[in-house]
């Protein structure tokens, strides 16, 4: 792993935060959008930075209680508020560019209330180890022309990490954890059912002590889960209770990925799933 000087490298992004009039940011409580939280509180104080919550059926209960606690603690000013993309027919019907109208639907709620407080800047999490995968919700945030610090600077995901590890994050180390409707294979309806299924789903394989990167695929009636090689025998040795408890849910068939986790894992199902 590669290190930088998480001093020097602090004070940049500090100076860097600090140079904004006033900023709203997209805040999920992922390691990202945290260390950007942290830091542009310490910046600009309450009265110049919010970082707000969009609050839906994609978004993980886990994630939202992380991401309420570590702004109790680190003194972040926090607002949540409701978001409404699966009202919108486009992002429900999951297609290839699904996170573009999900992210659209976040900066339209995130700018409003940007606006009203006389707030000059929108702020999200994006590191330039992003730009290298599939991100359709980019153009949402262009479109809107939300500011992206990490990538202004140049950081890495291991920049980000060595960060909140130095501001002694709880989090610095947590595994991605994106919105459940990426684990819907494209095509396939995003329904709350199926958010739930996914979440329930995750929350079961978690239960047999796998700690790093983890997805339940949900293919329609076929559960896929993918963990790290380096987990794969804890689950291997109790897979047909894991399994049972996954149909229980309601999926007809339960698999352990031989390939493991990837990022992007649908991608390869896309032009089946949606006849392309």
């Amino acid at each position: 792993m590669r290190y930088f000087s998480a001093m020097a490298t602090l004070e940049e992004l500090e100076a860097h935060l600090g140079s904004l009039s006033s900023a709203v940011l997209g805040y999920s409580g992922g390691v990202d959008s945290a260390v950007l939280a942290v830091v542009a509180a310490r910046c600009l104080g309450p009265s110049r930075f919010l970082a707000v919550i969009g609050r839906s059926a994609s978004y993980p209960e886990v994630q939202w209680r992380t991401a309420v606690d570590l702004a109790a603690r680190f003194e972040v000013p926090l607002l949540e508020v409701d978001t409404q993309e699966l009202s919108d027919p486009e992002y429900i019907a999951n297609p290839l560019n699904r996170c573009f109208f999900c992210k659209s639907e976040l900066w339209r709620v995130l700018g409003a209330v940007a606006a009203d407080r006389g707030f000059d800047v929108l702020l999200d999490g994006t590191n330039a180890d992003d730009l290298r995968e599939h991100r359709p919700g980019a153009s949402a945030g262009a479109a809107r022309r939300v500011r992206s610090p990490f990538v202004e600077l140049g950081w890495s995901k291991v920049d980000v990490r060595a960060a909140a590890r130095r501001l002694d994050l709880p989090t610095w180390d947590a595994p991605a954890a994106p919105c459940l409707s990426s684990r819907i294979q494209y095509g396939l309806a995003v329904t709350p059912d199926r958010l739930r299924q996914v979440e329930a789903a995750e929350g079961i394989i978690r239960e047999y002590g796998i700690v790093g990167d983890l997805r339940v695929r949900h293919l329609g009636d076929r559960a896929r889960v993918e963990v790290l090689p380096a987990e794969r025998d804890i689950l291997e040795a109790c897979w047909a209770e894991a399994s049972g408890r996954l149909r229980a849910l309601g999926f007809v068939e339960a698999e352990l990925d031989p390939l493991g986790y990837r990022r992007g894992g649908l991608l390869p199902l896309a032009s089946e799933s949606i006849g392309g």
